[in-house]
């Protein structure tokens, strides 16, 4: 039997980014944050602004402060923490604390010891480890493709799919002609490739794995040597749409398998 879920409050979604909450409510939030992503967006922002300012306290180099000032400048930075996640009207002060904070260590180790070559932060930038598996998937299905011995299946039932994998297959185009669907191993898990005849595209890979954490990403599109990939996040679980086709195209196509998720 199910429990009743409690309506989720701001409350709620503050005490999720400050990891207040017990398990089971984390759970209520997610499945909340899953089906609401403006409000997953702004949570998923806040703990990023969260982690960046952990980070630039645990980063901090010992010998760019005193004791005295090191002890005192991550103690004033953990109270603003607390502070202001208390304080859900001043996120936008805690954005401008979390900035000043390390542009103020930067500039006091430039001080003292010159140019450390210290660069910005750019981990949003990197595309994600599954990006690689789904590459692989890819080559995979067109090496199948290739053998007559290893026949393609192109009966698949999404709802089979999410009860074995828990994994949600978006809702392809109709022009769109599966040719293959396989279950791969992964670095995280059961992952899943179907393989799509397109018109715009020729052959097509859509790509989705639990990467094990909750995330709301866009669609974004990046190179992969001679193909081009475009990636997204919706909840727990992580996508990758891998062609030959155009950048834009693609990123459109990936785009609107996105939506089709909520």
């Amino acid at each position: 039997m199910n429990r009743p879920l409690d309506p989720v409050s701001d409350d709620d979604l503050q005490a999720y980014v400050d990891d207040e909450l017990n398990v089971a409510r984390r759970i209520d939030v997610e499945a909340y944050l899953s089906v609401h992503p403006a409000e997953a967006s702004r949570v998923m922002a806040d703990l990023r602004i969260r982690d960046e300012l952990r980070l630039a306290l645990a980063d901090t180099p010992r010998s760019v402060l005193s004791a005295p000032a090191r002890l005192a400048t991550a103690d004033a930075a953990r109270r603003l923490e607390g502070a202001l996640s208390r304080e859900r009207w001043m996120r936008r002060l805690r954005l401008a604390a979390s900035v000043a904070l390390l542009i103020g260590a930067g500039w006091l180790a430039h001080g003292q010891f010159g140019p450390l070559g210290v660069s910005r932060v750019v981990a949003s930038d990197l595309p994600p480890a599954y990006l690689e598996d789904a590459v692989r998937a890819h080559r995979t299905s067109q090496l199948r493709a290739g053998m007559s011995s290893q026949p393609g299946s192109a009966a698949y039932d999404p709802a089979e799919i999410r009860a074995a994998t828990a994994i949600v297959v978006p809702q392809l185009p109709e022009d769109w002609q599966v040719s293959d669907v396989q279950v791969f191993p992964s670095a995280f898990g059961p992952s899943v490739e179907v393989a799509v005849k397109t018109k715009d595209f020729g052959a097509v890979s859509l790509f989705a794995v639990r990467p094990g954490s909750f995330d709301v990403v866009p669609a974004t599109t990046v190179p992969r040597e001679d193909l081009n990939a475009a990636y997204w996040q919706v909840g727990e679980v992580a996508y990758a749409l891998v062609a030959q086709g155009e950048t834009r195209e693609l990123d459109r196509a990936a785009a609107a398998l996105a939506r089709s998720l909520y």
